[in-house]
This record gives structure tokens, sequence and C-alpha cells, in this order.
């Protein structure tokens, strides 16, 4: 008989086919996601099903906590149809992550379902009553375009698929996207209720979008403390502003070459470093590499992609060269710890190597899993990883980045802000350039809600450690709290709690 986690997985993974492949869980390599009306309500009804058969179940509290969560977050996300207004950038556009993921996985039994997967996404915009922006449909038929204009890649194989590719885009070219002026959800149908919805998914916790809102701004204000006492030491300086505009402006990439040897030092460094933090290690290798050239343009500056079960694949940390020279280098080791050692590579590859289920193993809990990134961006200077304090302020520059996105993210989709309202805001908090800034923003719009699952995760860490510290005294060992965390898989905040609460009474 089938348990309700494997039961949860199977959907899982038919919500998801190509992550199924990325991570080595075999069984889905023929398939790509169904993005058809039909197919969602489908799964959803299933999902429906489980949740109203979990109490049944005889698993454990945890499972049962996160069986719960994945039923409900992909319901979530069917309800909310992004996919309808999602064409540019995020992880809700189907086409862009298609082509992202494209390059990263087993293609050659799936590349015939291209064409109707395009189809899909086109009928799915062409009868909505909601449309993207119209700069993101700009984005999205660019991207294509940029694609269609490339070598041929090794992932195509003898398929004709670039006629397919080009229909897409000239359909895209014919949706009347909305202005910059209504951006969030709230302009949109049933879009406040949506929201509100996806706030509780990616934070796992009961915040409202008013109280996210005012903790991001208590956070920047906090933050401004930090700046003036290491721009201080850095610069002579602690006029806050006069440190961003330095930010902004010094301290800047000579090169692409140079980009990527600083990030394959931090992490040499970090892994270095790790047995002093974490009793159990991955045993997978984490590797970095650039970005590949057809996705620099869309792509994010940096990410991680997992390791595979099977060892054919290492974990990659990519780090992307886009525009090198004019962006700022003080976040390189910020963002190498955060995206693999101490961060991603560790958090996941190890849930990945335990003997739990594969639902506990490859949850989507993104609260737990972004804020133990953030967590560990804080971690990396306990553990002496940066090397210098123009490096702490790439830490504190990222800071102001999620904690900004607290504000941001409430803004556009709760107060109604316009587009413009978020650049400027970002602009005057936050030490990114315009050109991040306006790919930060066009994120948010896209994928509402989950840029609010860092801060809250990492805050949420941080507690329950405080807490389990004031409460063992001398008995605490960070190792051992860090390898409950992580041995654990990901979990909603409530549960990881609960978790560190009877740890922190038993040892």
């Amino acid at each position: 008989m089938t348990s309700f986690s494997e039961e949860t997985f199977q959907a899982m993974m038919d919500w998801s086919p190509t992550f199924a492949t990325l991570v080595g869980v075999p069984g889905w390599d023929d398939r790509l996601e169904d993005l058809s009306v039909d197919g969602h309500q489908a799964l959803r009804t299933r999902l429906e099903d489980i949740l109203s058969r979990v109490d049944e179940s005889d698993e454990d509290q945890v499972a049962k906590d996160v069986i719960r969560h994945q039923a409900t977050s992909i319901i979530t996300l069917i309800d909310a149809r992004l996919v309808e207004h999602s064409v540019s950038r995020g992880l809700n556009a189907p086409v862009a992550v298609l082509l992202k993921m494209a390059s990263q996985i087993d293609f050659s039994k799936r590349r015939h379902l291209v064409p109707q997967f395009l189809d899909q996404a086109a009928r799915r915009l062409r009868d909505s009553d909601r449309r993207p922006l119209r700069r993101h449909v700009e984005g999205g038929a660019a991207h294509v375009e940029r694609f269609l204009a490339s070598p041929e890649q090794e992932w195509e194989g003898d398929a004709d698929l670039r006629p397919a590719f080009a229909k897409y885009r000239e359909f895209l070219l014919t949706v009347e996207g909305r202005d910059d002026e209504h951006a969030g959800l709230c302009w949109l149908p049933d879009g406040e209720e949506n929201y509100r919805k996806l706030v509780r998914d990616y934070t796992t916790a009961s915040y409202t979008p008013a109280e996210l809102h005012q903790l991001g701004l208590d956070l920047i204000a906090g933050l401004r403390d930090e700046y003036a006492e290491i721009g201080s030491r850095v610069w002579g300086t602690s006029d806050v502003q006069e440190i961003f505009r330095r930010l902004r402006t010094e301290l800047l990439w000579a090169n692409e070459d140079e980009m990527l040897t600083s990030a394959v030092e931090a992490v040499a460094r970090a892994e270095a470093e790790a047995p002093k933090w974490f009793g159990r290690l991955p045993r997978a290798l984490c590797e970095v590499r650039l970005t590949p050239e057809v996705d620099r343009q869309s792509a994010a500056f940096a990410y991680y992609v997992d390791a595979a079960l099977d060892g054919s694949r290492p974990g990659i940390y990519f780090v992307n060269p886009f525009n090198a020279t004019g962006r700022s280098r003080t976040v390189s080791e910020v963002t190498a710890f955060h995206e693999a050692t101490p961060g991603h590579h560790l958090q996941l590859t190890i849930a990945a190597e335990t003997d739990l289920t594969n639902l506990r193993k490859f949850a989507f809990i993104d609260s737990y899993i972004e804020g133990w990134g953030l967590y560990t961006e804080r971690l990396a200077d306990e553990m002496g990883l940066y090397s210098s304090d123009e490096a702490r302020l790439g830490m504190l520059g990222l800071d102001s980045m999620r904690a900004g996105r607290l504000v941001v993210d409430t803004g556009l989709h709760a107060l109604g802000w316009s587009r413009q309202q978020a650049v400027d805001y970002l602009r005057t908090n936050t030490t990114m350039d315009d050109s991040e800034i306006s790919s930060e923003v066009d994120r948010y719009i896209e994928t509402p809600g989950q840029a609010l699952a860092y801060m809250v995760g990492r805050l949420e860490i941080q507690r329950v450690r405080a807490e389990a510290e004031q409460k063992m005294g001398s008995r605490f060992d960070i190792r051992a709290f860090h390898d409950l965390v992580l041995e654990n898989g990901a979990v909603p905040l409530s549960t990881l709690g609960d978790l560190v609460t009877d740890w922190a009474g038993r040892s």
C-alpha cells in the first residue's frame, strides 16, 4: 500500500517532472509539466483527497506537517493561476524555466513534448482574464528570440523544435500586457485572496502582508547602524547614502575571470572550515561554473542546481558574468556562502543523502530552504569566512535586499504600489545598482510572495537557535544544532521550532 508520503511525493513530481529528473528520481524522464487547466484541476483534486485523508495516516507528525504543506502549496499555486501572467522571469514563467532547465537535465525522452508545452503556455495566456505586464511580455519574447538566435543546443537533439518556439514568440507579440502602474496581484481578479494564501504558503508563518511590510521597514532602519560602523572603517564615513553610492560605483569587477576566481576561492575556504561547524557533511561535491551564455541575460546573478542522487552530476553553483564590470565584487563571497557552502549545497545535499522519504528529502518549503541560505550568510561571519570589511558590506547589502523584499513585495501585491514605487524604494534603501533593482522587482512581480520567505525563515532559525542556546547553556553544541536542522529536511517553520525545542529538552 502506498504511504501518504509517497502519494504526496508522486503528486509533487507530477507537478514538476523536470525537477524529478534534475535530482535523479527515476520515473518522470519522459514528461514535461502539464500546464493545461484540466491537468491542473485533476492534480488539485488528487491533492484535496490526500488532505481529506491525512489524519488517518500512521506516519509521524513531521511527515504529516510536510504532507499538508506540500499539498496545500501546490493547490495555492494552481488557484493563483500564475502561469497566466508570468512570462519573463521567476519560478512561475514556464517557458523561461524550461529554457533554463533544458541544459541541466536529460531531455532526450521529453523533447518531443516541447511543442505541446509551448501551446499550453500560449493557450493559458490567450484564454485568461488576467495579463502579464507589458514589459514582461516583451522580455519573454526577447528571451525566446535570443534562444532562436543562438547556436543549436545539445538538448534539442535532432528534433526540429525551433519553429514551435518561433510560433510561441509570435503569439507573445500579440498579447496586450498591463501597464506598470498595476503591477501587483491586488489589481487582478481574486488577487488579494490569492496573495494572502501565497504569503502563508511561502513563509509558513502567520504574518499578514501589513505585518511583513512593517517588519521590513524596521529591519532596513536597523541595518543603517551596521553600515555606518563598517563604512567608517573602510571609507572613513558613516553616511549611509555615501556608503551606498560607493558600493554601487567602486569595488567593481575587472573581468568575468576575476568573478569566477573569487567564487571558487570563497567556496574552498568555506569547505575547509565547515567541519568545525557541522558534524555531517555532504558526499557530493560542489562545482563552481559560469552560467551558460544563452541564459546570462535572463538568469539570476547566481544560483545553485542540486546534485543528482545517483552521483552523475555534482551540485553546481552558477555565477552569472552578465555585466560583470558594472557590478560590485563585494557580494561575491556572501552569495557563494548562501548558494554553495554552508548554504544550499550543504542543505539540499545532506537531506538528499539521508534515509528520509523522498517527500522529506525534496519538499518545496521556501521559508526553510531560503531561510537557511540567508541564515548562513551571517553564520559565515561567525565562521570567519569573510576576507575583508568590504566583503562584510556585501553581506549587509544582501541583508538590505532581503529586508527590502518584505517592503516591496507586500507593497506591490497588497498595497497597490506601481513598479516605479518599488524601484525607487530599493534604490534609496539598498546597495543594488539600477539593473539589479529592475531585475529584482520584475522577479517579485512574477513570483508573488516567494521573496518573503528568505528573511522570515532566517529570523525563525536564529530565534530557535537562541532559545536552544539559552535553555541548554554549556550543553549547546553548534554542530549538533546544524545537523538537527539539516538532517530533517525541509519542514514548515513551526515544525522546525518543535523539533529544536524537543532536542534542547532531551540533550
